[in-house]
């Protein structure tokens, strides 16, 4: 398993599949979820699948009573579960409120308080 940047979008695309890890997820669902066109989805995909954090799988269906193509399913593997809590996490940390970040009330220019 490889390193992946976790930009914000990758982190995004991460949060849908933790939501619920058991629950496999397709490209549409995810672009629905995230937001994203399948321009921007689909390269994460690939990277996180390519670092070994999800796998991809051709979905078993009957196309004819189903109506639609097969659709491939992403999971999150039992390594990149740890990963993508692990990441989460770390950008939940650094993106906390500070003692520092709190507003402090300022004195108005007559003395009163904002």
């Amino acid at each position: 398993m490889s390193d992946v940047r976790v930009t914000v979008a990758v982190a995004r695309v991460l949060r849908e599949f933790v939501a619920d890890a058991s629950q496999p997820r397709y490209g549409y669902e995810l672009m629905q979820l995230t937001g994203f066109p399948s321009g921007k989805l689909y390269p994460i995909l690939t990277r996180l699948q390519g670092a070994g954090w999800i796998s991809r799988e051709r979905e078993e269906v009957d196309t004819v009573k189903a109506g639609r193509p097969a659709r491939y399913l992403y999971r999150l593997t039992p390594g990149g579960a740890e990963a993508a809590w692990s990441e989460l996490t770390v950008l939940t940390e650094q993106i906390a409120p500070t003692p520092a970040m709190v507003p402090l009330r300022q004195l108005q220019p007559k003395g009163g308080l904002a």
